[in-house]
């Protein structure tokens, strides 16, 4: 891809996380978890936005995965468990603008096979 085609596909993203953003706020008791993917790592955040903090945050190079569904997956079970260890068992998930599917998804089946809601 030429350099044209890659701002493209970031502007669009921001596009779509402006617009989703816009409808979804997280707290202390419902935080907001957002995802960042890069070609290397996940990186996931519990976000209190009433207060602008970061209550839980993780990345997949904490735990020796990478940003494949099986990372995504080891990933979501490990952030379950702390969100479960902050007594936290409902979030609002931010997909951050990135498709709901592949590594993502991944990620939201393993919180929702943890028990956490959203």
């Amino acid at each position: 891809m030429n350099a044209k085609v890659l701002k493209n596909k970031l502007a669009s993203r921001i596009k779509r996380k402006r617009r989703i953003r816009a409808k979804i706020s997280g707290s202390a008791t419902l935080p907001r978890v957002s995802v960042f993917r890069s070609n290397r790592y996940l990186t996931v955040q519990a976000i209190d936005d009433a207060t602008a903090t970061t209550v839980i945050g993780m990345n997949s190079k904490a735990i020796n995965q990478k940003a494949n569904k099986e990372g995504a997956a080891a990933l979501g079970e490990a952030f379950a468990a702390k969100l479960k260890e902050a007594k936290i068992s409902e979030i609002v998930f931010d997909r951050n603008g990135y498709q709901y599917h592949g590594v993502i998804a991944a990620f939201g089946d393993a919180l929702r096979a943890n028990e956490i809601k959203f």
